[in-house]
């Protein structure tokens, strides 16, 4: 008669569930940690809007043209919608959503710093990016910083004002 041992925790094989397979990604989004699957090819917008439902992030040209996709990895403003999300594996992502107490948020509706709002949450993300870096900036700071942000109502003016006015 022969007795059978048990296998110890540590020698018993992984659970499947437990171990993260080869399209999983893992980001700290807003400040919280998530974890998803995204197969290679698919965008860092397709990922936040579609899967985790933030949908503040906008797409609009779809070929990192116009800036309303902005998200910030790692405190630098990105364009998601050509950003795969396989990229950001182990960053700090931050969209619209997590910036809602920030202070630009303020200036731009106190500047009128909107039309439609479409672009909005991606100018939002620039500037915060570009004040955490600069907190005075230039007015031709701003220009530079925002050239990547298109506004189709023509309320730059109204931008750069609440860039500048943004902690008042």
């Amino acid at each position: 008669m022969t007795a059978e041992v048990a296998p110890h925790p540590s020698d018993a094989a992984p659970d499947p569930s437990d171990t993260p397979g080869p399209d999983t990604i893992s980001v700290r989004l807003n400040g919280q940690r998530y974890q998803f699957d995204a197969p290679v090819g698919r965008t860092l917008a397709e990922v936040l809007r579609n899967d985790l439902g933030f949908t503040g992030t906008k797409v609009a040209c779809g070929e990192g043209h116009c800036g309303a996709c902005t998200v910030q990895v790692d405190g630098r403003p990105t364009l998601s919608c050509i950003t795969l999300a396989h990229t950001v594996d182990g960053a700090e992502v931050t969209t619209i959503e997590g910036l809602r107490d920030h202070a630009m948020v303020d200036a731009f509706v106190r500047c009128d710093a909107l039309q439609c709002g479409f672009c909005t949450p991606g100018q939002i993300v620039s500037a915060t990016a570009l004040v955490e870096n600069n907190p005075e900036p230039s007015r031709e700071e701003i220009r530079h910083a925002m050239a990547g942000n298109i506004c189709r109502c023509g309320a730059y003016p109204k931008i750069e004002e609440a860039i500048l006015t943004w902690r008042d």
